[in-house]
């Protein structure tokens, strides 16, 4: 038989074989994928699985992607592509109910007029006006909205935790309710019924949360939560009944979320000393120990966090005159104190808290417990009593000692936990047994949810915005970002355990850290052989000063030493511009051949190795059947 004639019906063969399976591929394994990245950062997590199983109605996701206008502007680019990965996963993990539409909205086009009807903002270009667009829209079947405006690549971690949340938006497009309960004045009592005035104002972290959520109010001895709260707030619980903690006890338990703020020393309580026990300071603790206790946690009794590294500087008089001293009981919090892989505190740049104490869990706790806002280890802990009788800051600083411990003033709880009553409701005052609760239970089903923090403070306008009057206005200005700490962490619990789960995904793009080992010698002595010549130019212009004697008019007239000077700092100058070019050279040169190599590796290596190996079988084959 020919064999020219058999090798060419093999390569048709072969390649009719390639085809077939590429079609094939292309038409049914179209949902089949496969992630190979590290962190697995194009796998969505089970909590939005979870949420797009659960879809009751399609939802139309709209990416607005200005890919052409990107073209020249590679991170943007390759993000968008990203984002259209990532929404192709939401896609496909819908069974139907997502669906996609990617627009790339030209310039003076319908669908630009669309993206900007629904919010998108352009993104600036160039100075000549050209802009593009990067983000996403998402619409149910009753026309609600969703949108992120503008997506920008320094918050891809929190992608799929944006997404999700607007899935889940849109899925349960009801507002929800949270319930207050308050020791503290958070919500301004009603009008004066005589005068129609205003007696006084929320607190400004209570007036952003009515902007977005349906606010229900309780009464500190409520003995009942309403099944429609979803989370509930519990600010400065100081002396609450039984029947208060009973109830908030059973909330938890069966599902509700709960942000829980309590204090060693409240700043904004208003109590009064007693008059018959006089040298005996106020009530101004809260604690919610038999609850805490049944969490895994405790807060440490009487004591407050200080540490001097972040302490707020104050001004005090003294008999001297005005002076500055850190105020330990009064803290800053920015960096590593805020935890940045919990969507609560990862975009806040500082938290600003006054005496606060310090959470911390018990020896034999199982439940997890994620600090969200702690100090260093620089800190410790102060007496409560010294603080309040304390008439000079420094003396809390001359005595201050650090223990070496992170103190946590704010964590999320979650874990399977048990009632604080086991017996069932307590009894009231007019009650000889304990009354009957038919909805009763001794456990939680699924795992609790809650975040505690241990100050009421951090709530106060005064530790994080102050105000503005323009007109009959009155403008906050914000601080401190005590207030995103509030909303962010109401609307992580979101009443949904799936939403909750997501964390900060891993980095996208990973630095060539070899690359950057080189710019960062090269420009090192880039810098130094700059600072050099700069140095000699002052050098040299001094010499100058001292040598000119004479001036005519505005002319300067140079002397032979003075001309043998400037000729020689010339000669230096174009030395030194040269030896600056020659770095720059070996700079670029060093990068551009690590670049060869990396080239090389990826792209003619691999296939040289096969074909090495190749030719061996061959060989190897060859003689061996020669042999037989």
């Amino acid at each position: 038989m020919n064999r020219k004639l058999v090798t060419g019906t093999g390569l048709i063969i072969a390649l009719a074989l390639f085809l077939t399976v590429n079609i094939i591929a292309n038409q049914g394994l179209t949902s089949l994928r496969l992630d190979l990245t590290e962190n697995k950062l194009y796998t969505l997590s089970a909590g939005s699985k979870n949420i797009l199983k659960q879809l009751n109605e399609p939802i139309t996701v709209r990416l607005y992607y200005s890919a052409k206008e990107f073209a020249n502007i590679p991170q943007l680019l390759n993000y968008g592509k990203r984002v259209r990965d990532m929404l192709e996963e939401y896609a496909a993990a819908g069974d139907g109910k997502v669906k996609l539409l990617v627009i790339d909205p030209e310039p003076f086009s319908e669908a630009e007029d669309e993206a900007v009807s629904y919010g998108v903002r352009p993104v600036p270009l160039s100075a000549s006006g050209e802009q593009g667009y990067l983000g996403v829209v998402a619409t149910n079947a009753t026309d609600d909205v969703q949108a992120l405006p503008l997506l920008s690549p320094d918050r891809e971690d929190a992608l799929e935790y944006e997404l999700t949340k607007m899935v889940y938006a849109l899925a349960h497009p009801k507002k929800r309710v949270i319930g207050v309960i308050s020791t503290l004045p958070v919500i301004a009592p009603p009008p004066d019924p005589m005068t129609g005035r205003q007696r006084a104002q929320d607190w400004t972290s209570f007036v952003l949360l009515k902007e977005l959520y349906d606010i229900k109010e309780m009464t500190p001895d409520t003995t009942t939560i309403d099944k429609s709260i979803d989370t509930l707030v519990v600010v400065h619980p100081k002396s609450l009944p039984a029947a208060t903690l009973y109830a908030i006890d059973q909330f938890v338990l069966k599902g509700g979320k709960a942000m829980i703020f309590v204090d060693p020393l409240a700043e904004q309580d208003q109590a009064q000393p007693d008059p018959e026990r006089p040298g005996v300071p106020p009530k101004l603790d809260s604690d919610l120990e038999p609850l805490f206790a049944k969490w895994g946690i405790k807060l440490t009794p009487e004591k407050v966090v200080g540490d001097p590294t972040v302490a707020v500087r104050v001004t005090f008089r003294t008999q001297r005159g005005p002076q500055e001293v850190e105020y330990l009981p009064w803290l800053q919090l920015q960096g590593a104190s805020l935890n940045h892989e919990d969507f609560i505190t990862n975009e806040l740049n500082s938290v600003n808290i006054g005496t606060a104490g310090s959470l911390e869990a018990l020896p034999d706790s199982k439940m997890k417990i994620v600090p969200l806002l702690e100090t260093d280890t620089t800190g410790g802990l102060i007496d409560r009593d010294s603080i309040i009788f304390v008439r000079n800051p420094a003396g809390l600083l001359d005595n201050f000692k650090s223990d070496g411990k992170k103190h946590v003033i704010a964590m999320r709880v979650s874990g399977n936990a048990t009632t604080a009553f086991p017996e069932g409701r307590p009894k009231s005052e007019d009650q000889k047994a304990a009354g009957a609760d038919a909805e009763f239970v001794t456990s939680s089903k699924a795992p609790i949810n809650v975040i505690v923090v241990a100050d009421t403070d951090i709530l106060a306008d005064r530790f994080w915005v102050r105000f503005n009057t323009f007109g009959d206005m009155r403008q906050p200005e914000p601080f401190g970002n005590n207030g995103d700490f509030l909303i962010n962490a109401i609307d992580t619990l979101g009443g949904n355990d799936d939403l909750i789960s997501l964390r900060s995904r891993g980095q996208y793009t990973r630095p060539f850290k070899v690359v950057q080992s080189i710019q960062r010698e090269a420009e090192a002595q880039f810098r130094d052989r700059q600072k050099a010549l700069q140095d000699k130019l002052s050098e040299t212009e001094k010499k100058l000063a001292s040598l000119q004697g004479e001036h005519s008019g505005k002319e300067l007239i140079l002397t032979p030493e003075q001309k043998t000077e400037l000729e020689t700092f010339r000669q230096e100058q174009v030395k030194t511009r040269k030896e600056l070019r020659a770095v720059q050279h070996e700079l670029d040169a060093n990068i551009e051949g690590l670049g060869t190599r990396l080239k090389f590796l990826n792209t003619a290596l691999v296939p040289l190795v096969i074909s090495v190996l190749a030719i061996a079988v061959s060989l190897v084959t060859g003689r061996a059947r020669r042999r037989a």
